[in-house]
């Protein structure tokens, strides 16, 4: 008589996990396997709370948040067992770093007339210095006109029955986390058949540049510590500033505003915000005329 001896082999785990990612990109990790031809059921220990994993291939995949997950999780262990044998991976750890207070960025400058029957487009230029998916909002878009959000495009042909001004347009890009606002503007709208030649555009527009010191004190004499932002109103009477621009960046002390119509007389505040949406009181109006 004689015995049968059948040896599985066992498996072995490889390769090197990436051990850093910055909040809000995704993270993934694939380990390699050697084995017999017994399938393998991989198991982990000490996962990260914002990732998930394949109990079938081994993989650790997901995308830390900014707000939760931003530190280290240590001695991650990852298994795999072909049933009689268990081999392991060399712990290791992921440290999320915060994600930077950089918001994205767009600029442009929208064509301010376009003529009945005549396309209009505009298309702003964006990026985001995180490498994060954009997307575009609009507000206060012409019904006459479609907007893509995945681009930022306006986009449309008026007709007769759209003459008129249609005033503070702006479009936000966003990151999922931070924000940056294209300075408001307005397309006039003319009606071809009443001219023969292309319709005249506004007056020359110019630009404002304000500067601020960011506050440090709340109005209770405390440190102030969690500043988020400001907002600037503006418009060309003092007691209506209309629009409104969100600046999101709390570091920032100098913003330029575009758009604003030459021979007339702009008037400008602001207040600043904390994270809990608290402003302050606004600051007194100040006034510039464009020549």
């Amino acid at each position: 008589m004689f015995a049968l001896i059948v040896a599985v082999a066992a498996p072995v785990l490889i390769g090197a996990p990436v051990t850093s990612v910055t909040a809000a990109h995704y993270y993934t990790f694939q380990p390699g396997v050697t084995s017999g031809a017994k399938a393998l059921t991989f198991a982990i220990t000490n996962k990260p709370s914002w990732a998930q994993f394949d109990t079938r291939t081994g993989r650790l995949f997901g995308t830390p948040l900014p707000q939760t997950n931003v530190g280290t999780c240590s001695n991650i262990l990852i298994s795999a067992s072909n049933g009689t044998t268990r081999a392991y991976l060399a712990p290791f750890s992921i440290t999320v770093a915060a994600l930077p207070s950089t918001p994205p960025r767009i600029s442009g400058s929208p064509a301010a007339a376009v003529a009945s029957g005549h396309v209009y487009s505009f298309q702003p230029a964006a990026s985001d210095p995180n490498g994060l998916r954009m997307v575009f909002v609009i507000t206060n878009k012409p019904a006459w006109a479609s907007f893509n959000s995945a681009t930022g495009a306006l986009t449309g042909t008026p007709t007769a029955a759209n003459s008129g001004v249609y005033a503070n347009i702006t479009i936000t890009v966003y990151d999922g986390y931070q924000k940056a606002v294209l300075p408001a503007f307005s397309v006039v709208v003319q009606d071809a058949s009443k001219s023969t030649s292309p319709p005249a555009a506004p007056q020359a527009t110019g630009s404002a540049t304000l500067s601020w010191q960011p506050p440090t004190r709340n109005t209770d004499g405390s440190t102030l510590t969690n500043l988020a932002g400001y907002y600037i109103f503006y418009g060309t009477t003092p007691d209506s500033l209309p629009i409104t621009v969100n600046v999101t960046n709390p570091g920032v002390t100098r913003y330029v505003i575009g758009g604003l119509d030459s021979a007339t007389t702009w008037y400008f505040r602001m207040t600043a915000y904390d994270k809990n949406g608290m402003q302050s009181p606004p600051t007194p109006i100040e006034s510039v005329l464009m020549q």
